[in-house]
């Protein structure tokens, strides 16, 4: 077995079966890959699903790995990998569609390669997208992205797969990045090999609670301190500024300092440019210019809260 393919999921079904679909129908011989599902809600019927899904194609061997309870992506994917039987190990997830020769672009970039990063296509449906939608889109650029990421085993046993500490889908995949250059492993780029990364229908206010992520930044700046000021940056500080800021002025109001009443205008003033900011590039309908008012003057609070929770949490110096 050359290569496997390891899909974590978790109740998504019609979107595996799409990507299920499009690595069904690969141009390598099928003798020379497999797939791995790792079903991390542990739905009852879902490995009928999937091989009734392999039976469409001819394909009987799809395995769906079901595990005692959910414990996050990066414990999906380990399970994945370590039960495959291929020396390379090609991450997707179960919303992404391979392109036809994914895997064989991708074989073919990892000679000479311990780990290779495929190119990430997110398709916008229009000129002036959501917010969300953009931040989505950054994805093209990503480092390390295991939407589309290929990695020998060999690799992964001497970093020792991912850290199942990040129990969500946020910089784990940054972590074995950090982790392979650490080692002094060659990871290089898989140009040819696309995965398409639709944007998935997201709630009002999404990117408020992506703020909920910045916890396992400080677990990321733990393990790999240099490497997260090179790759990711320093500390925001221009919203610790605007909590101050705002912390002033409602003091300044509460006691009667009159000084102090100006940190409520400068935290206007910044919470205006920034929401401007965000929205030069994005939609300007009145639903989505009310949510970006909305969430530009409550990020920095979540944002600040969850970085110093983590820090805390991982007992780690973090801001």
């Amino acid at each position: 077995m050359r290569v496997s393919i390891v899909i974590p999921t978790f109740r998504r079904r019609r979107l595996l079966e799409r990507c299920l679909s499009a690595c069904l129908t690969q141009t390598l011989p099928e003798e020379v890959y497999e797939i791995v599902v790792c079903d991390d809600a542990g739905e009852g019927d879902l490995p009928f699903a999937v091989r009734k899904a392999g039976e469409r194609f001819g394909r009987f061997d799809l395995r769906c790995l079901r595990p005692g309870e959910s414990r996050g992506p990066a414990a999906a994917r380990n399970r994945g990998w370590r039960a495959a039987s291929g020396e390379i190990i090609a991450f997707t997830d179960d919303d992404c569609i391979p392109a036809f020769d994914w895997l064989e672009e991708g074989l073919r970039a990892m000679e000479g390669l311990d780990a290779a990063q495929g190119r990430i296509v997110v398709p916008l449906a229009r000129r002036r997208p959501r917010d969300y939608e953009l931040n989505v889109a950054r994805m093209e650029g990503a480092q390390c992205a295991t939407a589309n990421f290929f990695c020998r085993r060999e690799a992964l046993e001497r970093v020792g797969g991912f850290d199942e500490r990040f129990r969500t889908a946020w910089r784990e995949d940054s972590d074995l990045y950090f982790s392979l250059l650490e080692r002094g492993l060659r990871v290089g780029r898989a140009h040819g090999a696309v995965v398409v990364h639709p944007v998935r229908p997201a709630p009002w206010g999404a990117g408020l609670r992506l703020q909920r992520n910045n916890f396992y930044d400080a677990l990321l700046f733990k393990k790999h301190p240099a490497l997260y000021r090179e790759w990711i940056g320093g500390p925001p500080w221009d919203y610790y500024l605007a909590v101050l800021c705002l912390a002033a002025g409602g003091l300044g109001w509460l006691r009667g300092v009159p000084g102090l009443r100006w940190g409520a205008a400068l935290w206007a003033l910044w919470t205006a440019a920034f929401c401007l900011r965000r929205l030069a590039p994005t939609s300007k309908a009145p639903s989505h210019v009310l949510e970006m008012a909305w969430t530009s003057a409550a990020i920095p609070f979540c944002s600040v809260f969850w970085r110093l929770r983590g820090a805390a949490g991982f007992r780690t110096v973090f801001f």
